[in-house]
């Protein structure tokens, strides 16, 4: 029993000092940078919203790149989407090249009631993180 409470007290206390060697170390020294990728598209009959991919780096610098709509004024627009696909999956091959790498995607669809009954408006965002090593 002594030497489990030894291995315990060792433990905490090694992870206590790697706790705090990681909060003393400088901003600049950290290991990763980290980018994050968002897109925005509209689910609004008629297209009558707007759709972007928007990427912020870590200086807070902003790339805005326009997206289309998922609806035209006929219906959902499978061209549009197959653009989209396209536009994304270009951006995230860049990033690759530039040594990003792709963390984490996370999406949510946000849906408001439509003003005529016809049915709902909303967004669908994703939300890409990515990271490249120093």
């Amino acid at each position: 029993m002594k030497k489990l409470h030894l291995f315990l007290l060792s433990a905490t206390l090694i992870g206590s000092a790697a706790a705090l060697m990681s909060f003393t170390r400088e901003a600049g020294d950290a290991p990763h940078q980290y980018l994050q990728l968002t897109t925005i598209e509209s689910a609004v009959p008629g297209g009558l919203a707007r759709s972007r991919m928007i990427a912020t780096d870590k200086t807070g610098a902003v790339e805005e790149v326009k997206l289309e709509n998922f609806y035209s004024m006929v219906g959902i627009n499978f061209e549009n989407i197959r653009f989209n696909d396209a536009q994304i999956t270009t951006k995230l091959e860049a990033y690759a090249a530039e040594g990003w790498e792709l963390v984490s995607v996370s999406s949510a669809f946000t849906a408001t009631p439509s003003s005529q009954g016809s049915g709902g408006n909303g967004i669908v965002i994703s939300r890409y993180l990515l990271k490249k090593h120093h």
